[in-house]
């Protein structure tokens, strides 16, 4: 399903290395599986795929076809766990049957009007994701667009255009559910946000757009069971995750997750999430970054060959392409790229993805490569189990608890208190 390449790690890591931290892995593995970690109480995740109702996935789906029937485009309200991981999917790929809007992640006044203009001709279906209710980016855009559906709809044709995906006994936006008679689904207690894709959080705006959930759900189910073993030679999630944490002992306190593919560039930022808001605590963590080349190769290109030291880098490939384009021969050859004539732009891209794996490493960054087999939903769910779980286990190594977030709630006490 998907594939780990540590040839650009030789020299900066070596085989006694790997055997030093397998204790560490395993208390992990034995911490993770037997409830006894820091935030055991947020470890719903670990086994969720296995336990995903197929009548919920019918459920879902059958939510799906009748939206189809009345909508055009659905509106997505979510900020963090409640946005990153759905918007990665559909541009992951490539899209669905509807496009999908999004608002709740930004307070941006001018972003909000736009998307109003947007929509004003339009017949949207809204999906509103928050646990409490009460976070303060999706809460006041649902008010927005809350009144903005009343302008145009009332009574039954108002309430099916609602569907709220929240906590299933209280807060805020559960209050409102069950007064209005908005359709609702629940968000586990025992998942944080951020290891929220495979729960209704993600599961219902994609199914909407027309994603594939079914898919997804079952590489999560392959990735489970693959990722089970503590075996660092057979479970190439813990050696993922004992590599970073080794790196980062000699000083690489910078992970890049670089792509050749553009379609990786929201998965990319659902990474940075899992793992920032993860691991950054007690002064410690991994800086999560990300580049997607060739673009970024004539932005930071310079600075990841030749600056501080830092820095680790992990690439993520697909080996098959939905489409390749065939580069054509020209009889005047005036750029004199007749050399490629014939071979395919996916060729030319692994190309430059083997020269930079190349370069950097040669340049003092050592790296590893991700490989998917193709772009589909299926690899897409495996790939998320893969980091959400080498992110449990590298965060247990590091000694933090990797499903808090205190920190977060630092900037919210005092927007409040400034809102008064």
């Amino acid at each position: 399903m998907i594939s780990l390449n540590t040839d650009h790690l030789k020299g900066f890591v070596s085989a006694q290395e790997l055997e030093n931290i397998f204790p560490s892995v395993r208390l992990a593995h034995d911490n993770l599986h037997n409830g006894k970690g820091l935030g055991a109480e947020f470890t719903g995740w670990l086994d969720l795929p296995s336990r995903i109702p197929d009548t919920l996935i019918k459920e879902i789906s059958s939510l799906a076809v009748e939206v189809h029937k009345n909508s055009d485009c659905i509106v997505s309200i979510g900020i963090g766990g409640s946005y990153l991981g759905i918007r990665a999917t559909v541009e992951f790929l490539g899209g669905g049957k509807l496009p999908v809007y999004y608002a709740g992640h930004t307070i941006s006044s001018d972003y909000l009007h736009r998307l109003l203009a947007q929509l004003k001709d339009k017949r949207p279906t809204v999906v509103v994701i928050s646990k409490s209710g009460t976070t303060t980016e999706p809460a006041i855009a649902f008010r927005v667009i809350k009144k903005f559906l009343e302008s145009k709809y009332q009574g039954e044709e108002l309430k099916k255009r609602i569907i709220c995906v929240t906590d299933e006994k209280k807060g805020a936006l559960r209050k409102i559910a069950d007064k209005a008679g908005y359709r609702s689904f629940i968000i586990p207690d025992d998942v944080g946000g951020r290891f929220s894709i495979l729960t209704p959080v993600g599961l219902v705006p994609l199914a909407l757009a027309g994603v594939d959930i079914q898919s997804l759900v079952d590489g999560a189910r392959q990735a489970q069971k693959e990722y089970a073993v503590c075996d660092l030679d057979k479970n190439t999630c813990y050696r993922y995750a004992a590599l970073r944490n080794i790196l980062y002992a000699k000083g690489k306190k910078i992970e890049v997750l670089s792509s050749f593919y553009p379609e990786v560039f929201y998965v990319a930022e659902w990474f940075k999430q899992l793992f920032g808001e993860s691991e950054g605590k007690q002064g410690k963590g991994i800086f999560p970054a990300s580049l997607i080349m060739s673009t970024d190769l004539h932005s930071l290109g310079q600075w990841m060959q030749e600056a501080e030291r830092t820095v680790f880098e992990t690439f993520v490939q697909i080996d098959k392409p939905h489409h390749d384009v065939i580069i054509p021969q020209d009889k005047e050859d005036l750029d004199g790229f007749n050399y490629v004539a014939g071979k395919g732009f996916d060729f030319v891209n692994k190309k430059a993805y083997e020269a930079t794996s190349a370069a950097h490493f040669e340049g003092g960054v050592p790296n590893m490569t991700i490989t998917l087999c193709k772009a589909d939903a299926m690899h897409l769910g495996h790939l998320y189990y893969f980091f959400e779980k080498a992110c449990g286990i590298s965060g247990y190594i590091l000694g933090v608890n990797p499903f808090d977030q205190p920190g977060v709630e630092a900037y919210k006490k005092k927007m409040f208190a400034l809102l008064k």
